[in-house]
């Protein structure tokens, strides 16, 4: 590859949603002039995570009237830029932590940097039906959401009929936190396989997320669902120098 497109740098971060822009900011205020890349995300999302397909943010501290999540993601990516970190509107396609300095690799660049924090984050899954989507005909964040605690204390929930769709541990949790905006509660067991019509005014889809970790496979050690693995109370992986940093 050209010298021209090799980097180097003390501190790469791959990512571009709150963990990485926050990662940024501190690194860059303690002068390590970190590269940032902020490519696709897991299931297509664009640069600054699933805060860019949220409507408002109003659990954010600083914003009591709410935030865009676009907007709230804009300024992040503003404040890393202003305190001097390099960001590159690139996706990573692989890496190399085999041997230090540790190497980094898009369609057109190499860096090579003496640390690495992996920060892409992960998408909630979503079931695909009619009306589920975003968009003028569709009730994603008006009406349909993946987190109970993000959403749930939303003027459009507050005493109406809700439902949760999941069967895990972290469905059951979801349902619960919304017993604190709902009139009671009602469990249904799916494996009888009845059908019926259920009349809701929101849907909350807890199905597990979608990790963008695949292109760390055979560099880190990874947990049986994708998750990065860090040393308990920690955010050091398997490899000395990589780092861990939010839903990785």
């Amino acid at each position: 590859m050209d010298d021209l497109h090799i980097l180097k740098t003390r501190l790469c971060i791959i990512g571009s949603g709150p963990a990485a822009h926050t990662a940024a900011i501190y690194a860059s205020c303690a002068e390590l002039k970190p590269i940032l890349f902020e490519g696709w995300m897991a299931n297509g999302i664009a640069p600054g995570g699933q805060l860019t397909m949220t409507t408002d943010v109003e659990n954010f501290p600083g914003f009591p009237d709410g935030i865009n999540g676009i907007e709230l993601m804009d300024r992040c990516c503003k404040q890393s830029l202003h305190f001097g970190t390099q960001t590159l509107t690139e996706t990573v396609s692989k890496v190399d932590f085999s041997t230090t300095p540790f190497k980094v690799f898009t369609d057109s660049k190499t860096v090579i940097a003496d640390s690495i924090i992996v920060a892409m984050g992960a998408t909630a899954k979503r079931l695909d039906f009619l009306g589920s989507s975003e968009g003028p005909r569709g009730f994603w964040n008006r009406g349909i959401s993946a987190c109970a605690v993000c959403d749930g204390a939303a003027p459009i929930f507050g005493n109406k009929p809700l439902a949760v769709i999941g069967g895990g541990d972290s469905a059951m949790e979801e349902a619960t936190f919304l017993t604190k905006v709902l009139g009671g509660l009602k469990v249904k067991n799916v494996l009888s396989g009845e059908v019926s019509d259920l009349k809701v005014a929101g849907l909350f889809f807890v199905i597990g997320h979608e990790l963008a970790t695949k292109f760390l496979d055979g560099q880190l050690e990874l947990d049986s669902g994708g998750y990065v693995v860090t040393r308990p109370g920690a955010t050091l992986t398997s490899v000395h120098g990589v780092f861990a940093a939010g839903d990785v």
